[in-house]
């Protein structure tokens, strides 16, 4: 499934007028090398039991190209995925990871230039013995997300986008970018300046 509009024009501080602050995670969930490029697309989901990955060595290869993998890893004491496991989603076309957990093998991660958006890295890996369905809702950096929600991720946070809302949330958005876009410093700066004279003048 494709995106039907480029989200990745527009920065999660962009869609931050658009969306609810319940709808941008935790931003202990960070790139986990720099300058990590901007993604977008579709959420597939994988929910891991604690120090357990095998779910997500198996999403992989069942998620679509063009989707990110968003994992709520259950823990923070195990890898859930490391350099082999980014290598083989991203020569299958996957956009990147957003994992509440830990990863290992960063060096290999950064070399290859993989998005990784985590809460940092454990060079101790889980097991793989608990069987679970994909693709279900989860809950990654205190956000409820489902299946086919859409995910905005760089260097500013991450965002989810409801997938019911997507036509909406992505023009609101362009409009504020366009809007900033056109908008002089000077002239901000006026605005600025009575806005802030304004409400101070209401504050005791």
């Amino acid at each position: 499934m494709k995106l039907d509009q480029n989200y990745c024009l527009y920065s999660p501080t962009d869609y931050a007028e658009a969306l609810p602050r319940s709808q941008f995670m935790d931003f202990q969930i960070k790139p986990l090398w720099s300058p990590i490029p901007r993604i977008s697309g579709f959420a597939f989901t994988v929910k891991l039991a604690p120090s357990d990955n095998l779910m997500l060595h198996a999403a992989i290869y069942q998620a679509p190209p063009g989707s990110i993998i968003v994992v709520e890893a259950g823990d923070t004491d195990f890898a859930v995925a490391g350099g082999n496991v980014c290598a083989i989603a991203q020569k299958r076309g996957i956009c990147g990871l957003v994992i509440d957990g830990v990863i290992r093998d960063l060096a290999e991660i950064r070399e290859a230039q993989f998005p990784v958006f985590a809460r940092g890295v454990m060079p101790i890996p889980g097991q793989k013995n608990k069987k679970s369905p994909l693709n279900i809702k989860v809950n990654c950096g205190g956000i409820d997300i489902s299946p086919n929600d859409i995910v905005v991720a760089d260097e500013e946070g991450i965002a989810v986008i409801p997938h019911n809302q997507r036509q909406e949330i992505y023009i609101k958005a362009k409009l504020r970018s366009e809007s900033d876009a056109s908008t002089p410093l000077h002239e901000w700066e006026e605005k600025h300046y009575q806005k802030i004279q304004s409400l101070l003048k209401g504050k005791s």
